[in-house]
């Protein structure tokens, strides 16, 4: 009898067990945007592109790469990953992709053909970009000159090759969605927390992430030891900036220059983010980002 109950229990337990892979690893579907009536701004597209750190993760700068020609590597705890082409290269690039492609791969991590891209594509930040943020861009990248450059394959441990995982990663850590509004807060802390959670992408550089690589959603910006590159990145939550004596001034000075307030400059990957990426923001939205970052205290 009690065998035959553990036999029970354990066939039940191999049914909810296969239901439940079922319904992690199967496909998900590619919701299809409309973008009819609206029209891009190229050059607020190029804004955001460089807002949103295109220009540095997609040339390979430090073996002399071409713009957007991809190929720069990114190590990480699962392995290295290479940049795409995102020129206007018809097989390398982007060339042959339609707006709506464009949207799927930015909001959802899905590729033309129906894959998965790994979340060090930053979708799950991009995903708060609105309609017209995306026909902006994609104006913006349609200016973009083709380059011929295929990139290497993505060096992953095991089992990390395998895309299909990334449909379980989905289901269990990523919610797709525009940014709304907090109306309790000001405009200026609206765009500020637009930006550093979505393109600007600052909660997914200083966020520690969980054994998956999934944002630890409550310790927002409280720091990362195991970033990419193998570096160290620093909290820059209220608490940690006002102990390091950090006001919304410096914040901003530090984001347009590279300088910190103790005269010391950003090296590594902080340092290509200003060179290539705030330095170019409006005084405005560094500001709006300082007033972001300074009242979040996970």
């Amino acid at each position: 009898m009690r065998f035959r109950r553990l036999l029970y229990f354990a066939g039940c337990a191999a049914a909810i067990g296969v239901v439940v892979a079922i319904y992690l690893f199967r496909p998900i579907e590619t919701a299809n945007h409309s973008f009819e009536g609206l029209t891009g701004d190229a050059r607020r597209g190029a804004y955001l592109a460089r807002a949103s750190g295109c220009f540095s993760c997609h040339t390979d700068a430090p073996n002399g790469g071409k713009t957007l020609a991809g190929g720069a590597a990114l190590k990480t705890p699962f392995g290295t990953f290479y940049a795409p082409n995102i020129t206007t290269h018809p097989e390398d690039g982007i060339g042959l992709w339609t707006v709506s492609q464009f949207a799927a791969a930015l909001r959802q991590g899905t590729s033309p053909n129906g894959q998965n891209y790994y979340p060090v594509f930053l979708y799950p930040t991009y995903t708060k970009l609105s309609d017209q943020d995306i026909v902006d861009l994609w104006e913006a990248f349609r200016t973009v000159p083709p380059v011929t450059q295929k990139v290497p394959d993505h060096e992953l441990e095991f089992p990390f090759r395998f895309r299909f995982l990334l449909n379980a990663w989905k289901r269990l850590f990523f919610t797709p969605g525009r940014y709304v509004p907090d109306a309790t807060k000001s405009e200026q802390w609206n765009r500020g927390a637009f930006l550093a959670t979505g393109p600007t992408h600052c909660v997914a550089c200083h966020t520690p992430r969980n054994l998956f690589g999934a944002r630890d959603y409550d310790h927002e910006l409280s720091g990362n030891p195991d970033g990419p590159d193998e570096e160290k990145v620093p909290p820059i939550n209220a608490a940690a900036l006002k102990k390091g004596g950090w006001e919304k001034d410096d914040i901003v000075f530090a984001l347009q220059t590279g300088s910190q307030p103790d005269g010391d400059t950003f090296g590594g990957s902080m340092g290509e983010v200003v060179r290539d990426s705030t330095r170019f923001l409006t005084a405005e939205d560094l500001e709006a980002i300082a007033e972001y970052v300074l009242s979040v205290d996970p």
